[in-house]
């Protein structure tokens, strides 16, 4: 729990998936469908989302800011349409989970 940081209720849930659902279904992101509104990134676009970011940012600029890959993510046609309110809550879901392992 603590190497992961989460509550003894999440290891609980993740082993009774694990016994009931395998190995496969507790790795993958469970997304509901009762959810209002679809996500707008799935895995291959997440991985270009990360993979941008991680690039040398366009010249003129010293770094990657939220608005600069919002524009960039519609311009190279990731994802049809993002917020960078949804790029920075992408970005902190895959890599805070990326450094906490």
């Amino acid at each position: 729990m603590k190497a992961l940081d989460v509550s003894p209720a999440t290891i609980y849930r993740t082993r009774q998936r694990l016994v009931e659902e395998g190995f496969e279904a507790v790795l993958a992101r469970k997304h509901s469908p009762n959810s209002a509104r679809p996500r707008i990134f799935d895995g291959a676009a997440e991985a270009k989302l990360i993979a941008l970011m991680c690039s040398p940012p366009p010249k003129g600029r010293a770094k990657w800011t939220l608005r600069l890959l919002e524009d960039t993510v519609v311009e190279l046609n990731i994802v049809a349409r993002a917020s960078d309110n949804t790029i920075g809550r992408t970005l902190k879901n895959e890599l805070g989970s990326a450094t906490r392992l």
